[in-house]
């Protein structure tokens, strides 16, 4: 926890920032634009959802925000790999459930030896997008197996591609829409994004990234303990937390750099005001369906525009509109219940809980390594 304390921006500046970043919120421009196609795209993904009967709606919301990007190409490969990681991650959770998922020693290697390939793969492959998703994807529904042993696994497998294929076409469609429309009538310039799925050529064996890749790992194989012990809801939502963390540039896992640490803090900030806000939100306007539409537009804008940002807090932004998304929006407004998205934005602060000690045990072995 100390490197995450050291990490910690200064609050004021911070929130001076952000403020004089606000200023400029409705000027009309590439990130006002690119904010606007995130909400038409969430909104579409929320419909499609509903009318394809996915379970989670929220996560198809979140699949369309994150596919979202100003460059139809890169839209396109995005949702492309997401889609194919996710059908991969799927049928492979599905195959080997019978043989693990009543066993929790089992089901404990499973997460971890699947979860140190894929993780290890996004971190050095030419197709991290693909990869991340096909361990993250494996991971949730097992996990989801594991906690409704009565329900069909093969449900959960189909719910989470709906989910995000929904959200993935109706990104694609809104990009493509908007490519041909409005940005070539504009000629607005392309946002300044990075691009994940940029192809690298690695060695096979990278040490440094193989130990990031065991750290994730250890804390995956973790969560059947937790089930076995506290029955916790939505630990699914624990298993992205620690994929989605321990994936940064490969640049960064150098022993003195801290984007681990930086990224598990900002996705604390993140999720912790985006989830608290939300939570607010429905609290005081689930009688209101078109209220909380209209504030979770609000949300995505703003969360959009934190990422697209130059303060270097872009995924406080990207937490923010995932928490914000979780728990506001429901799987059925015409019974909006609170209590679903609580237990997700629980699941994924649990996940930030088994992650850190496994970082810190993780950091102390290797001191002492040196030492000795």
């Amino acid at each position: 926890m100390s490197r995450i304390t050291e990490a910690l921006p200064d609050l004021r500046s911070l929130i001076t920032g952000l403020a004089a970043d606000f200023r400029v919120w409705f000027r009309r421009g590439p990130r006002t634009l690119d904010e606007l196609e995130s909400v038409v795209s969430v909104l579409l993904a929320i419909v499609l959802a509903h009318l394809l009967g996915a379970r989670n709606i929220g996560w198809a919301a979140f699949s369309g925000y994150m596919v979202m990007r100003a460059q139809f190409s890169e839209s396109l490969m995005r949702g492309c790999l997401r889609v194919i990681g996710t059908a991969l991650g799927a049928v492979a959770a599905w195959s080997i459930a019978p043989y693990v998922v009543q066993s929790p020693l089992r089901l404990c290697l499973a997460l971890g030896l699947v979860g140190l390939g894929t993780l290890y793969m996004a971190l050095i492959g030419k197709r991290s997008y693909a990869w991340l998703f096909t361990g993250l994807t494996f991971a949730m529904v097992l996990i989801d197996g594991m906690a409704f042993p009565h329900a069909s696994l093969a449900g959960f497998a189909q719910s989470r591609f709906v989910e995000i294929f929904t959200g993935t076409f109706a990104a694609v469609l809104v990009s493509g829409v908007s490519a041909v429309t409005i940005r070539r009538r504009l000629r607005m310039p392309q946002t300044d994004r990075s691009v994940q799925t940029a192809v690298r050529h690695p060695p096979i064996w990278h040490r440094a990234a193989f130990l990031h890749a065991l750290q994730g790992a250890v804390a995956l194989a973790l969560i059947p303990w937790v089930w076995a012990m506290f029955h916790i809801e939505a630990l699914s939502q624990s298993s992205t937390t620690i994929m989605a963390v321990m994936m940064v540039p490969l640049a960064s896992l150098s022993s003195t750099s801290r984007a681990p640490s930086n990224r598990l803090l900002h996705r604390f900030i993140g999720c912790t005001v985006g989830g608290l806000l939300a939570t607010g939100i429905l609290l005081l306007a689930h009688p209101w369906p078109w209220l909380m539409v209209l504030a979770m537009c609000a949300g995505v804008a703003a969360g959009r525009h934190i990422e697209n940002g130059r303060l270097g807090i872009g995924y406080i932004g990207t937490q923010f509109v995932l928490a914000f998304l979780v728990v506001l929006v429901p799987d059925s407004y015409a019974s909006a219940d609170i209590r679903p998205g609580v237990e997700r934005l629980f699941g994924i602060l649990v996940g930030m809980l088994l992650l850190e000690p496994v970082r810190w045990t993780f950091r102390r072995a290797t001191a002492a390594l040196k030492v000795a």
